[in-house]
């Protein structure tokens, strides 16, 4: 039976910006390695698979090369194509039961909010190696769930930076999210993320990434929303209000194109 698939631009207003995600609707269920197959066909940063049930959708999500435990983009994606196919009616929330447990989005005038699992950053000594990973010294280092995580001095140090990602892809974690403050008035901090052991080797826009962005930069700016530009080359705006042990993320998202999958 061919399956439903969607290409959707996520964290962004306007077509071929913000990240890319697959969304395939699942008629019943699929083997994890169909869909990491899918995954790498697809060859995107993510690539969702919903399965309705009980009133709430079953969510994995893929990289080309593994099943992640938590992605942003890629569940503000599926909700978007669940309210645009007619899958959900419109202002209804969408539920997810996900590796991360239960996650809720909702629309938000022309934008969609999400409820996620906040990750705040516990400083650690830097790994041996990271300032000539890097290309320059930290401000500041810590690890969240999934991530290594630093601080540079500056917006321009975030943008120049070129790791060595096969000495990223080496060290313990999931990727690496490096920040800084804004030197734009239009937003608060600055952020890449590089994932080369989970395939990845710069994503476009990392909303997982915002769940420990968000309570950093609360502590440091003393801000209860604060609004992030990831600058990657593709780049996307991603608003975060920390509330306590949930992180709610706002963005906007685009289809691109709809089609089958007929293997």
């Amino acid at each position: 039976m061919p399956v439903p698939i969607f290409q959707v631009d996520a964290f962004t207003d306007r077509p071929f910006a913000g990240n890319p995600a697959a969304v395939c609707l699942l008629p019943g269920e699929r083997d994890a390695g169909w869909m990491q197959s899918v995954a790498a066909e697809m060859n995107l940063s993510e690539t969702a698979f919903l399965l309705p049930g009980d009133g709430r959708y079953g969510l994995r999500w893929f990289t080309p090369k593994v099943e992640v435990d938590l992605c942003g983009h890629a569940t503000l994606a599926s909700a978007h194509v669940l309210w645009e196919s007619g899958e959900l009616p419109v202002g209804t929330e969408a539920c997810f039961q996900t590796r991360s447990g239960l996650l809720v989005a909702r629309q938000v005038e022309d934008s969609i909010e999400m409820d996620f699992p906040a990750n705040p950053p516990v400083e650690i000594t830097p790994p041996p190696g990271l300032s000539a990973l890097l290309g320059c010294n930290p401000v500041w280092v810590g690890k969240g769930r999934f991530d290594l995580f630093v601080e540079l001095d500056s917006e321009q140090a975030v943008r120049a930076l070129k790791p060595d990602l096969g000495a990223l892809a080496a060290l313990p974690y999931r990727g690496m999210t490096v920040t800084a403050r804004s030197s734009s008035a239009a937003y608060d901090f600055v952020s890449r993320f590089f994932g080369p052991a989970a395939g990845v080797d710069e994503d476009p826009v990392t909303g997982s990434a915002h769940c420990a962005l968000g309570p950093y930069w609360r502590t440091r700016l003393g801000r209860d929303e604060l609004i992030g530009f990831q600058a990657s080359a593709r780049g996307g705006e991603v608003r975060v209000r920390p509330a306590g042990e949930r992180v709610v993320l706002t963005g906007k998202a685009v289809t691109v194109l709809r089609g089958e999958l007929l293997g």
